[in-house]
Formats: structure tokens, C-alpha cells, sequence
């Protein structure tokens, strides 16, 4: 053991009008992702009401739809304005998003709530076989789990760029 001091880091300086900009960012963030769940819930749950999804969607797996709503809405919610700050601020260690890398993202999030849109469709057919309660039940594992195997591909087996070590 040395018995020399270690050169201490300079503290991060903030400010008040930074740290209040924080905050309302993350409120914004926050408000987003609650209120996309409960639009695509309520929209969901209107499009089985009505025409579109009423002969296709059974009684008993209605919940099914509320759970896939609720990931649907809260993911896009947080995720698009999360890609919209990025755009607009950006430091020297973490420029900005470019237009590209922004609708790349967004094509993304599109993808995987088309995905969840389709799983709690699928999964909502057990409400045919099962009763409601474990049709609910099915459909918190399915929507809430079945996206983690493709989160934990590397990004260069997709052709995607590697991840930055912090």
C-alpha cells in the first residue's frame, strides 16, 4: 500500500436552473409513460367495444389486452420523449442524436409495439380456454418477459453498434 493520496475529481458544479431543468424533464418523462398507458389502454379496450378487435378478442381475455396496453403505451411514452431530448441537448461526451440514429430508434420502439400488440392479442386467446383471472395471470409473464431473450442478444449479432463500456 502507497501511502500517497489519490488525486481527487473535480466535482460536478450544478445549478439551480440545471438541476430545475432536470427535474422538469423528468417529470415530462414521467407524465409521458403514465399517460401513454392509459391511452393505449383505453384506446384498446375501445377497439375491442367496437368493430375492429370485438369478435376477434373473447370476454375473459380482455385483461390481456389491458396488460400488452399498459406495456405499449408506458414503453413508448418514456422512450419518445427520451429520443426528442436527445436530439435537442448534447454534451461533448454525448452529442446529440442525429435524425438518422433518432428515426432508427423510433423505427424500434414501432417494432416492438407492433410486436406487444400482436402477443397481447395472441395471448389473449387463452381467455377462450382459461378463465379470466388466469388469462391475466399468462399475460403479465408473456408481455412482461418475452422481450428479455432479444435484450440480451449482443448488438453486433444484429449489425447494430457495440455497445459503449462506461
Amino acid at each position: 500500500m502507497s501511502a500517497e493520496s489519490r488525486p481527487e475529481r473535480p466535482k460536478a458544479q450544478r445549478t439551480a436552473a440545471g438541476n430545475i431543468v432536470f427535474a422538469l424533464g423528468l417529470i415530462v418523462v414521467l407524465a409521458t409513460t403514465i399517460l401513454g398507458a392509459f391511452a393505449a389502454v383505453a384506446l384498446l379496450l375501445d377497439a375491442t367495444d367496437a368493430a375492429p378487435l370485438s369478435s376477434v378478442v373473447p370476454d375473459d381475455g380482455r385483461n390481456a389486452l389491458v396488460v400488452g396496453g399498459i406495456a405499449l403505451g408506458g414503453a413508448t411514452g418514456l422512450v419518445l420523449p427520451v429520443v426528442l431530448f436527445g436530439m435537442v441537448k448534447g454534451t461533448e461526451e454525448t452529442p446529440r442524436v442525429g435524425v438518422g440514429a433518432a428515426g432508427r430508434k423510433l423505427l424500434a420502439l414501432l417494432a416492438f409495439d407492433v410486436y406487444v400488440l400482436i402477443l397481447a392479442v395472441v395471448v389473449a386467446q387463452l381467455g377462450r380456454l382459461l378463465p379470466e383471472g388466469i388469462t391475466t395471470v399468462v399475460a403479465v409473464f408473456a408481455v412482461g418477459f418475452s422481450w428479455m431473450p432479444l435484450a440480451m442478444i449482443p448488438p453486433e449479432r444484429l449489425g447494430l453498434p457495440a455497445r459503449k463500456a462506461r
